[in-house]
């Protein structure tokens, strides 16, 4: 993500009721984009364009998740959305996203800051 997500593509995210169950469902548990299509009662391909449309907003992330029982790994997603306030002023409308910082971020920062 190189820049915050404006207003509209914010408001136009969130229309969508497989957005909203994938924000929802991720923010208890990481989940693959299968288990996603069957909450959201959505083809997959609809929902992996869901789910490239958050993460270039930043608000989901890909995670390699380990399967040692079938001896390879599976891609699972998570939301780092903490919050999504919009603010009216005299210059209009003004979007801040607050998201959930991983662990491993946490101390890759603070290693960096040493």
């Amino acid at each position: 993500m190189s820049e915050e997500p404006d207003v509209e593509t914010i408001g136009t995210l969130l229309e969508d009721p497989a957005v909203r169950t994938i924000l929802t469902q991720t923010s208890q548990e990481p989940m693959s984009a299968t288990t996603l299509s069957d909450h959201c009662d959505a083809s997959q391909p609809t929902v992996y364009r869901r789910l490239d449309d958050l993460r270039e907003c930043g608000l989901l992330v890909e995670r390699t998740k380990p399967d040692p029982e079938r001896g390879h790994h599976r891609t699972v997603y998570a939301t780092n959305l903490e919050r999504i306030t919009i603010e009216l002023d005299d210059d209009g409308l003004t979007l801040h996203v607050d998201r959930r910082e991983d662990m491993a971020d946490r101390f890759t920062t603070l290693i960096e800051g040493i």
